[in-house]
């Protein structure tokens, strides 16, 4: 026993030693930080657990998961670092450049890690989600993103944390590789062989805990995501997750092939169940869901404007049981419009709302439809107007470029693009571009001149105020004390300015106004792992001659297109999956928020993680739910959702998006 402490004792001094423990104090500090990071998110962020989840063991149990998490990423970066500092031992060889080189190597990327975990406060505070790979989608437009994060003051505190922790980190990590490059250089610079024998075992022993470690597990397969998940409570479930493990994993998940293609279902039994559900037998040439729709109206030629509220969750109107009035102009317009009152955004991003409103496709999960080099096309709302012989603009208030929104819409239906390039410099707001008030104003004489040529037009607004950074100008004077309760006043009032200013055109009264969120936003406590209110947008149709009437059954916004052409009596060719809401109904919606999907009815939700295999089931009576086991009367709306799903991946995959048969070259 004394020869094995001697032992031991020796090595502790060696260079071996002085290394192993450099590395050690930096896993640990770097545990430490980790910790700090995912405290902050619980107590910056505004959920609020409820009772049964104020437990301090529960508390306690989604931080050791947090750390479980974060050693895994710890294990990756130290692996390098050890195997080097090993090899190195055995040759008795030290120096201090070798410690700077892993200094500068831990700085690196440590200083990755603590940005995203600084990154990760405010997305999980908007999307409540840990940040995934769907951020990417922002890479593209590097100066708006920018703009984003540095304008919007509570993004500050955040960065704050990110730059502390990565300066405070680097210099850490370089002051103590100093000592302990120090006191290796004092070690006895010769060894036996006996000594090289238990450093050759003792480093592999560690690294064999690093593999491990870097699995996260002893089971078959290695540590995923799913661990974390341990309560009913959705907050403590994501706080165990390492934002830079899921970041890095659902990257990975993404590459692979199975995941570049969703898997639901085969897509012979998703289609066939999606023709059962949808009532269409096909036509050939173009899709086993294409049909003929005729309507028993004339067509109308009216005008249409469509506005896409940005982040406007149905669940901020007093409409929809609201307690604030926030919103009192759209409050008003409800009573006076035909209203639907349980619709639900395809996803939680802008791309999905526009997509999915515009063209009837439901998206699929977090992928962003109107990306790529190659620009797909889609028959749908657009392009079946302009056939109609109306003239289409789209008005958005950042640049064009932005999520590929130039060239998607003018492949896909619109005539005319007015983006941030053509608005004063002086007007610009923010990086998103101007006001949602200049939005409008600026929209407002070209729709009038374009009345005036004879043909009917179709213009959509896209909103952008209801998004940080929040710019509220100084000519608003809101009511409320919180920004984003102000913000909402403003966009509300933004709105009220425009339909007042619309209503004195001649126009006014041959047109048809569609209010839509683009897709909610958090309002109040999450109930779940997909809130309601980030998908349970507002939908009201108003215009002269349309009658003020409340609608309850479930619809989506793939359903808006079928609707509004209805009312305007054309007749068209449907190849997508939306319904008319006016005569057809749904037994449920589905839809989806980046990693998870989606299918609800009166009584059931049902949620389900793709990459997992997760299943969260709820019983619901509109207002609350209940965490439940999974039963066959979950069955319907897990099939449901399937089906659309994997049937849009197979009409997207195979090119059939169009209303007409394919072209071949």
């Amino acid at each position: 026993m004394q020869q094995e402490i001697r032992c031991m004792n020796r090595i502790q001094t060696s260079r071996f030693g002085w290394a192993m423990g450099y590395l050690l104090s930096l896993h640990v500090a770097a545990l430490v930080i980790g910790a700090l990071f995912r405290l902050a998110l619980f107590l910056l962020t505004s959920y609020e657990l409820p009772e049964a989840a104020r437990n301090i063991s529960l508390i306690a149990t989604a931080f050791v998961k947090g750390v479980w998490f974060d050693n895994v990423i710890a294990c990756y970066l130290l692996a390098l670092p050890l195997i080097v500092f090993w090899i190195a031992s055995l040759f008795n060889y030290s120096a201090r450049w070798l410690y700077r080189a892993v200094a500068l190597w831990f700085s690196l990327l440590y200083g990755l890690v603590f940005v995203i975990s600084a990154a990760n406060i405010p997305y999980f505070e908007y999307f409540f989600k840990i940040i995934n790979s769907s951020i990417f989608n922002w890479f593209g437009y590097v100066g708006t993103t920018a703009g984003m994060i540095f304008s919007e003051a509570s993004y500050r505190l955040p960065i704050l944390l990110g730059t502390i922790a990565v300066c405070g980190w680097a210099f850490f990590a370089f002051r103590l590789g100093g000592y302990f490059a120090r006191r290796s250089a004092s070690a006895p610079t010769s060894i036996g062989w006996g000594r090289r024998l238990v450093i050759l075992f003792v480093g592999a022993l560690m690294a064999g805990l690093c593999l491990l470690g870097i699995r996260g597990r002893m089971g078959y397969n290695p540590i995923k995501v799913s661990q974390a998940y341990f309560c009913e409570d959705p907050f403590l479930n994501q706080v165990g997750v390492s934002p830079m493990f899921n970041l890095l994993t659902s990257t990975l998940d993404d590459r692979r092939k199975e995941n570049k293609q969703l898997t639901l279902l085969p897509d012979e039994e998703a289609l066939a169940t999606a023709q059962q559900l949808l009532g269409r037998t096909g036509i050939d040439g173009i899709s086993p869901l294409a049909r003929r729709v005729e309507q028993e109206t004339a067509a109308t030629r009216k005008n249409v404007v469509m506005i896409f509220m940005e982040s406007m969750s149905a669940h901020l109107m007093q409409s929809y049981g609201q307690e604030r009035s926030l919103t009192p102009y759209l409050d008003s317009l409800y009573g006076q419009s035909l209203t639907f009152d349980r619709i639900y955004s395809a996803g939680i991003h802008t791309n999905h709302g526009l997509y999915s409103t515009l063209y009837s496709f439901p998206t699929i999960m977090k992928r962003n439809a109107m990306k790529g080099s190659v620009i797909p096309r889609y028959s749908g709302l657009p392009t079946t107007l302009q056939e109609a012989g109306y003239r289409n603009l789209f008005f958005m208030t950042h640049e064009s470029q932005y999520d590929n929104m130039n060239a998607f819409f003018r492949t896909n239906g619109f005539d005319e693009i007015y983006a941030e390039e053509n608005y004063p410099k002086e007007k610009i707001a923010n990086h998103f571009g101007v006001a949602d008030d200049y939005l409008y104003e600026y929209a407002l004489p070209i729709l009038s001149e374009r009345a005036t040529s004879g043909d009917p037009f179709f213009a959509v607004l896209l909103s952008i105020s209801n998004h940080p950074p929040y710019v509220i100008p100084p000519y608003f004077r809101p009511r409320s004390e919180r920004i984003e309760d102000q913000i909402v006043e403003y966009a509300d009032w933004s709105i009220a300015r425009f339909m007042e200013a619309a209503a004195q055109e001649p126009w006014f009264e041959d047109t048809i106004f569609v209010l839509v969120g683009d897709h909610g936003k958090l309002v109040g406590t999450p109930e779940c792992e997909m809130p309601q209110s980030y998908n349970h947008v507002p939908l009201m149709i108003y215009g002269t001659g349309i009658a003020a009437t409340h609608h309850t059954e479930f619809g989506g916004q793939i359903d808006i297109a079928p609707t509004l052409l209805h009312l305007l009596g054309i007749d068209y060719t449907q190849n997508n999956f939306g319904i008319n809401l006016l005569e057809e109904q749904r037994p449920a919606i589905f839809y989806t928020a980046d990693n998870l999907i989606a299918a609800r009815d009166d009584e059931r939700l049902y949620i389900y993680s793709p990459e997992t295999t997760q299943e969260f089931c709820y019983l619901t009576d509109g207002a609350t739910v209940q965490r439940a086991e999974f039963d066959a009367s979950f069955e319907p709306l897990k099939r449901y959702c399937f089906a659309m799903l994997q049937s849009t991946e197979w009409m997207v995959r195979n090119q059939l998006t169009l209303d007409h048969p394919a072209q071949t070259n």
